[in-house]
């Protein structure tokens, strides 16, 4: 019995004899990884749409979140109003905006899928 004892008495020292700063390695190492390929992407992709929703000006060809491809006619501080066809006029609210239309169609485009008519 005593044999049991003694190895049940070191395999207990070894465990606690680690470093409690190794214990924590594999979680930054995952923090690091899930931000590189999650959170650093996003808050580029947000800070690209928050620039290009502040310089939208009239007479650009843009296309919003559901769809809809129009010019703007008018710009305010929330609201963009958009033609989707002559005289048919539709206000949008300035975060729904997708981007320029000229970008959709774009064949370098690489965010955007190849669209051919």
């Amino acid at each position: 019995m005593s044999l049991i004892a003694t190895a049940q008495a070191q395999a207990t020292t070894v465990g606690t004899s680690t470093n409690p700063i190794m214990q924590f390695v594999p979680f930054i190492l995952v923090f690091v990884v899930f931000y590189f390929l999650m959170i650093r992407p996003q808050k580029k992709r947000l800070e690209n749409e928050q620039k290009l929703i502040t310089q939208l000006t009239k007479g650009d060809e843009i296309y919003t979140k559901s769809g809809i491809v129009g010019t703007i006619t008018g710009l305010t501080d929330k609201i963009v109003t958009i033609e989707i066809s002559e005289g048919v006029k539709m206000k949008v609210i300035r975060t729904q905006i997708g981007g320029l239309a000229n970008k959709l169609f774009d064949v370098n485009n690489k965010d955007q899928p190849n669209v051919t008519a």
